[in-house]
């Protein structure tokens, strides 16, 4: 099979594309013949450095955490999946040498979810990273739920920032679905008009508009859940708009490594500041969070494409390294691999 691999940390030219043997699943391990591959900040951060530093601890990575495929073979002990079952991957690379960027990838059998009839490949692949965590951070409000469905968050108003990368397009469906009325700030008119096709009821350009007043005008008692990219720009706008008791999730330290806090608007606010980070939510986490995007599918939910908010940008296997490059330089929408050949691929 074709994989592509790194033996050492570093920018994008680490990575080659290899020949290797098709590997085994042992007990409690399936094996996925991948069709896509999804390619998030993680996956260029990791082979950086930024996870392992300068000592991997295999001596070959395949990177990507997140792909869709077919399921190739069972190992031992696994229940509940079957040869030939469309399913989705997330954190195949966690702890692991065997990420999504090549043909066939062994994986644990809880970090597999089958993926419904009528739900793309591109879709499954777009799920992973961006989906549980914007379910993660939509779950994490003191007086809000735990769970994902239509109505647990009806009445809330929440705030994406950002709406326009993978996670704020995910939270923006998956917080639409649930009922709040969601609100996004933006930096361009190209980007409110993703945003709005993502479902965002409103969108605030932070750029040309007074973004706190704005959002105050739509949620006169504030937002109660916050889903951050860059809490270091943000901290004051956010600081101006929290209701009572609201929560801000950070995912993300875009804009830098440290941020200061205004200390009163805070406390008079009761405001919880939520951090957050998919390796280390725990697997109580993640499983609801696999079960409420299967609902969310069903539903018809989290859609991928420039209609539905999110521009699908496409690579092949060969030119992963250009994929991971696209990433880490802010290409709007999502960045896909084919690792599959055409005929094979499906895109509805």
């Amino acid at each position: 099979m074709r994989s592509v691999v790194y033996t050492t940390p570093g920018d994008s030219s680490v990575l080659e594309l290899v020949d290797r043997e098709v590997p085994e699943p042992a007990p409690g391990e399936v094996r996925v013949r991948v069709v896509v591959s999804g390619v998030n900040p993680t996956d260029w951060k990791a082979r950086a450095g930024g996870t392992y530093g300068d000592a991997l601890p295999f001596p070959e990575i395949t990177p990507n955490q997140d792909g869709a495929g077919v399921l190739d073979a069972v190992g031992e002990g696994v229940e509940g999946l079957s040869v030939g079952d469309r399913v989705w991957l997330y954190m195949s690379a966690a702890g692991r040498p065997t990420g999504t960027a090549q043909e066939y990838t062994v994986v644990p059998a809880e970090r597999v979810v089958p993926l419904q009839v009528g739900t793309s490949f591109d879709v499954g692949a777009s799920l992973g990273v961006p989906a549980i965590t914007a379910h993660r951070a939509l779950t994490t409000h003191e007086h809000g739920p735990a769970r994902l469905s239509p109505g647990t968050l009806d009445g809330k108003h929440v705030l994406v920032a950002g709406g326009a990368g993978a996670v704020g397009h995910a939270a923006i469906q998956l917080a639409r679905w649930a009922g709040a009325t969601v609100i996004t700030t933006i930096s361009s008119d190209g980007k409110a008009a993703l945003a709005t096709a993502a479902g965002a009821h409103h969108t605030v350009n932070y750029r040309s508009e007074d973004a706190a007043a704005r959002i105050r005008e739509i949620a006169p008692d504030g937002v109660d859940i916050v889903v951050e990219v860059s809490i270091p720009h943000n901290a004051g706008l956010v600081a101006e708009v929290l209701a009572n008791h609201g929560v801000v999730s950070i995912y993300a330290n875009n804009g830098g490594d440290e941020a200061t806090l205004p200390i009163r608007p805070n406390m008079s606010v009761n405001a919880r500041y939520q951090f957050l980070l998919l390796y280390t939510i725990g697997d109580e986490a993640l499983s609801a969070a696999a079960e409420d995007i299967t609902a969310a599918l069903r539903d018809g939910v989290l859609a991928v494409g420039e209609d539905a908010g999110l521009p699908l940008v496409r690579f092949s296997l060969e030119d992963t390294a250009a994929a991971q490059d696209a990433v880490e330089g802010d290409t709007v929408g999502k960045v896909l691999i084919d690792v599959a050949p055409a005929e094979q691929r499906e895109h509805h």
